[in-house]
């Protein structure tokens, strides 16, 4: 499902060229939940954007659902990303000034389906993540596990094939962080391919987990 050969990602600062991502080759089956471990600075955010194509490698190939990615133009990439991903990101990038309902169909609006389909599709992921009597309150009222579970809703409402999650839990207690593991369980179950980028210690003994991928300065740790 997801490839990278020989990825090399150059990023350029004040201080010169960070060099994120090294010669960097993995694959990931369909269907897997993949956990990537590392300490802040690692990779692993610059990894879920390759795979993403929300970046593009400086060297090497990204292959995800054998389709290459690594070259392709800001509107293909965009197309590529509604069809197949789902992210969930750390800070959960809402959009302050709409509600929850506005927020969580936002990536619906290129498709331009019927208003019945739309309420179908976000039925069904209020109901999965409890947060339908929240769909038209301003999501700036909403608490850190109500905006989470907005921002996993708006991932899913495209029923993508594989969803990457960044940090998920860095902004979460330890009773939120569980609830999230829930979720993720239930998307193993459902068979998508998930990839965790999180330096938490709540991910690396759960029994779904069918790998974990530990990363140091952007290689992989042998």
């Amino acid at each position: 499902m997801i490839e990278l050969k020989n990825v090399t990602k150059l990023y350029k600062s004040s201080g010169g060229v960070v060099e994120a991502v090294k010669d960097l080759s993995l694959h990931i089956n369909e269907g897997e939940l993949v956990v990537l471990k590392g300490r802040s600075g690692s990779g692993k955010s610059t990894v879920l954007s390759l795979i993403a194509a929300l970046a593009k490698p400086t060297k090497g190939e990204v292959i995800v659902d054998k389709e290459r990615i690594s070259k392709l133009s800001d509107d293909f990439a965009s197309a590529f990303r509604l069809r197949n991903i789902g992210f969930i990101f750390q800070r959960y990038n809402l959009f302050a000034q709409m509600n929850v309902f506005e927020n969580i169909i936002t990536p619906l609006i290129p498709l331009k389906l019927s208003k019945k389909e739309v309420e179908v599709r976000v039925d069904e992921v209020c109901r999965r993540l409890s947060i339908g009597h929240k769909l038209f309150e301003s999501v700036r009222h909403l608490s850190g596990g109500e905006q989470q579970r907005v921002a996993i809703a708006r991932a899913l409402i495209n029923h993508p094939k594989i969803v990457l999650a960044d940090e998920p839990t860095a902004n979460l207690d330890a009773s939120l962080s569980k609830e999230f593991i829930s979720h993720l369980k239930t998307l193993k179950n459902k068979k998508r391919t998930v990839v965790v980028a999180t330096h938490d210690p709540l991910f690396f003994e759960l029994d779904f987990v069918d790998r974990i991928i530990e990363l140091d300065g952007g290689r992989l740790c042998s």
